[in-house]
């Protein structure tokens, strides 16, 4: 007779074996990534998908996306501090202070002294970095372009007004219904 301590419980049954398509993972507009998914995962998404896309598309220029933001935000606002384009580009001041340094070492920014503030340097394009801006809007615009494609201007219009809400912080407010469109 054995030791009931030494006896070990029956073994449970073994798993049915998993296809291949119950471990797939959905590919990008499928499932929880798409239409069903939240829209804060899909808007992290789409943000995802179109870096990569600017990264590709900028890439053979030697900009990234983020520098590429740094730019733009330059050569709308000429002589911001670098906390200034941090908040800007929504970006960290470590990064910020890394593309600041590589952009004036490819010659593209260059650093000049406040006016009033000592401790605080201005940053402009130089003209290389206007002309590399330029180049890199020209393929940006491209990729608006695909952006757009589909939609009608005034739900373009919805779009952009419900983004800017969210990023305003004040979407609760109102949403893209009470702008008068609906999408489809």
């Amino acid at each position: 007779m054995s030791h009931p301590a030494s006896r070990r419980p029956p073994s449970p049954p073994p798993l049915p074996a998993m296809t291949a398509a119950a471990h797939a993972v959905p590919r990008p507009g499928e499932g929880k990534r798409g239409e069903s998914g939240y829209l804060g995962y899909l808007l992290r998404q789409a943000g995802a998908a179109n870096r990569l896309r600017m990264e590709r598309t900028l890439g053979d220029l030697g900009v990234t996306s983020p520098q590429f933001v740094v730019l733009t935000m330059l050569g709308a606002y000429p002589g911001l501090s670098n906390a200034d384009l941090a908040r800007l580009a929504l970006l960290t001041p470590q990064t910020v202070s890394v593309i600041v340094a590589n952009l004036e070492k490819a010659g593209s920014i260059r650093r000049q002294p406040h006016p009033v503030h000592g401790r605080i340097q201005n940053i402009v394009l130089t003209p290389a970095g206007a002309a590399l801006l330029a180049t890199c809007r020209e393929r940006a615009l491209q990729n608006e372009a695909q952006l757009r494609a589909g939609l009608t201007e005034q739900e373009e219009q919805v779009v952009r007004r419900w983004l800017a809400g969210l990023a305003r912080g004040n979407e609760s407010e109102s949403g893209p219904a009470e702008h008068g469109a609906v999408l489809e």
